[in-house]
């Protein structure tokens, strides 16, 4: 019976049909990434999937402010970029679930086969909240024409010293330490909410949803900065939100990225006051 569990919800012996869906999902948003960079031309092997249509829309919706559109972009770079930096986390989860669904006398079998998905959809649902937001602040940016239509990069120096600042400031702050502690050791959170069953999953899923946003919401609006269709950014910045969760490699690099980041507001406010 234990070995059926695991089954259901997922071994260490093999990538289960939630996991396989959980990656799907995520090979899925990064296609719309690349759909969003229209510097990049599609691969033919993706000329099937309707990606054209979605770059589209995205440029159309970053060319006329539409507030749906934008969000739709939004929250998938959300998902692109940040269900990566929560993987460590819900493979601990899995790893416990597993563990308390399959102690003898446990009735957890269904519920530890929808788990990991629920607990996905509670993290992606957080910052599918968050991308509102975002957008709006994108659609203000655009329609006051500070921002190119075609959401590349924003046309005013002193709207991106602003952002810089802003990130940089947070990512010294201590609101920003405790949500990242939060989100480099979970267990904590997972231990006090678990219970069997898909629901108690997605609640601790938003409970992770809002200590990442928590942790990385600055660095997500320098999109404004670097480009809503940057592909080349919005990687660089996945892959340094996810070392600066893992508590060996982040602790050292969070407080002198910023450092950087108020160096490079500085710089950019003075070559906005003084020119080239």
């Amino acid at each position: 019976m234990g070995s059926g569990r695991a089954a259901v919800g997922g071994s260490a012996a093999g990538i289960s049909l939630p996991w396989l869906a959980l990656y799907g999902f995520l090979a899925l948003a990064w296609a719309g990434v690349w759909a969003m960079d229209g510097q990049r031309a599609l691969p033919p092997e993706l000329s099937g999937l309707g990606l054209e249509t979605l770059r589209a829309l995205c440029r159309a919706a970053a060319a006329d402010a539409s507030l749906p559109g934008l969000w739709a972009m939004w929250a998938v770079m959300g998902a692109a970029m940040m269900l990566p930096t929560a993987l460590p986390a819900i493979r601990s989860f899995a790893m416990l679930n597993e563990t308390i669904a399959c102690r003898p006398g446990a009735d957890a079998a269904f519920g530890a086969a929808f788990a990991v998905p629920a607990l996905a959809a509670g993290f992606v649902a957080v910052w599918s909240v968050f991308a509102l937001g975002a957008a709006a602040l994108q659609a203000m940016l655009v329609s006051a024409g500070l921002m190119l239509p075609s959401g590349e990069a924003v046309g005013s120096e002193a709207v991106a010293a602003g952002l810089l600042l802003l990130a940089g400031i947070w990512q010294l702050s201590a609101l920003k330490d405790a949500c990242l502690s939060r989100c480099r050791s979970p267990m904590r959170v997972f231990l006090k909410h678990w219970g069997p069953g898909a629901r108690p999953a997605f609640g601790i899923g938003v409970r992770m949803g809002a200590d990442c946003v928590g942790c990385c919401w600055a660095l997500m609006l320098l999109a404004l900065v670097g480009g809503t269709s940057n592909l080349l950014f919005m990687a660089g910045a996945t892959v340094l939100m996810m070392l600066e969760k893992l508590p060996a490699i982040g602790g050292p690099i969070t407080r002198p990225l910023g450092f950087a980041l108020i160096a490079a507001a500085g710089w950019t406010a003075t070559h906005a006051v003084f020119g080239a």
